[in-house]
């Protein structure tokens, strides 16, 4: 599987760990930045570059780390077709994946330590959509309001 990584200053000590585990897995890995630690990046750059390759196909998930997980969530679902979503836990990690289609998981570094994060990765990155009735219902439901969203409002007359 082809996995989009990328982390701000927050993250940018954990994603390095990540990357190595992610190859271990045998993944590939798209690094999405930094590159180097800068405490004046923004997480929305990164954020912004992961979510396009997973929307555009060049990934099939991604993985954003910043400070708490959340500034990353915000700016990775304003990329239409990504569902991101910061998980803490591994049971949202893979449950994310089974009953969602969550392609991108945002990780903490402030509030969750390398080893949690190592089990959060595997976690999200083994589990598959379940393809189950009520899973793709709702997962239709979630992109009727996403194409919704996306569609210009008509003035009104």
């Amino acid at each position: 599987m082809r996995v989009a990584i990328g982390a701000d200053h927050g993250g940018f000590p954990l994603k390095a760990e990540l990357v190595a585990q992610i190859r271990d897995l045998g993944h590939q890995v798209q690094d999405m930045g930094a590159r180097i630690l800068d405490a004046a990046d923004d997480y929305p750059d990164f954020a912004k570059a992961v979510a396009q390759a997973v929307a555009a196909g060049q990934a099939e998930r991604g993985i954003i780390v910043c400070g708490s997980g959340v500034g990353a969530t915000v700016a990775a679902n304003k990329v239409s077709g990504v569902r991101a979503a910061t998980c803490h836990d591994t049971y949202s990690a893979h449950q994310g994946v089974e009953h969602d289609d969550m392609n991108v998981l945002c990780l903490g570094a402030r509030v969750v330590g390398e080893e949690v994060a190592r089990e959060l990765a595997k976690a999200f990155l083994n589990a598959r959509f379940s393809g189950e009735e009520r899973h793709l219902r709702r997962l239709n439901k979630v992109k009727a309001a996403e194409a919704g969203l996306a569609q210009p409002k008509p003035k009104a007359r």
